[in-house]
């Protein structure tokens, strides 16, 4: 059976916490048992997305479901991104909310609670509540290519976001599946929710040092990427007819 298709008997969670990870084993693991921990208390669900890792990230989660009875681990035959990642992890959701963290253990499970609980006390027309790290714990020349992107992205898209880049995020699980779907997507949610007529807004969390494995992503390959990127969101803002609410006879 697909994994998006599976139904949970009784009522389901409040927040699903989605989380993609590719050769992670050295920080998965850690991060879950924060997760959990985190969510006490919270009807909750934690989703691993494991995308295709060579190492053994889906074998130490996978143990991991008998300690943590929240947890399903999700795997991709084929590596296909984080964008795609996230996005198999909200289809398999179970909750109006997801929370999602990056696999690397920099951002703070601490922090995903109060994201959660601000967008489900908020009217329905906030989607997203977004993370803005603050003290970044990169180099300096990450900081300074991500200061950069972040503010001519900022200028062109109109997005108010001035971390867009940060993973940890929480927005409605029906907002997020009406967005057109890319590759890098998870980059451009706030300008895209704003597309659709909702709104977006944005609170400060906390940022870690990365304690094992190495990144994914280098400066070049993000500029690369992110030329078209900019250019196709441009593109999509100005295909955009809102028409500001549908109402039935």
């Amino acid at each position: 059976m697909n994994a998006s298709a599976s139904v949970s008997a009784g009522p389901g969670p409040d927040y699903s916490v989605v989380v993609p990870v590719f050769d992670e084993g050295g920080a998965a693991p850690a991060l879950a048992r924060e997760i959990a921990a985190a969510f006490a208390g919270e009807n909750h669900e934690i989703i691993f997305i494991d995308d295709a890792s060579r190492d053994d990230t889906k074998a130490l989660l996978v143990a991991l479901k008998a300690e943590i009875p929240q947890l399903r681990v999700l795997s991709h035959r084929k590596n296909s991104g984080q964008s795609r990642a996230v996005r198999s992890g909200v289809l398999a959701a179970h909750a109006p909310i997801v929370i999602t963290l990056d696999g690397d253990g920099q951002n703070d499970p601490a922090d995903a609670p109060r994201l959660a609980r601000a967008l489900k006390a908020a009217p329905p027309e906030l989607a997203l509540v977004g993370g803005e790290r603050v003290k970044r714990q990169d180099s300096s020349a990450k900081r300074f290519a991500s200061k950069f992107g972040n503010g001519v992205r900022k200028r062109l898209l109109k997005d108010t976001a001035n971390d867009t880049g940060c993973g940890l995020k929480a927005f409605r699980r029906e907002a997020f599946l009406r967005l057109p779907y890319f590759d890098h997507i998870h980059r451009y949610i706030p300008a895209l929710m704003l597309r659709e007529g909702y709104q977006v807004e944005f609170q400060p969390v906390n940022h870690r040092h990365r304690e094992s494995g190495v990144s994914k992503y280098t400066n070049f390959g993000r500029l690369k990427a992110s030329v078209s990127d900019l250019l196709g969101v441009m593109w999509l803002q100005t295909r955009a007819r809102n028409p500001q609410g549908v109402d039935e006879a």
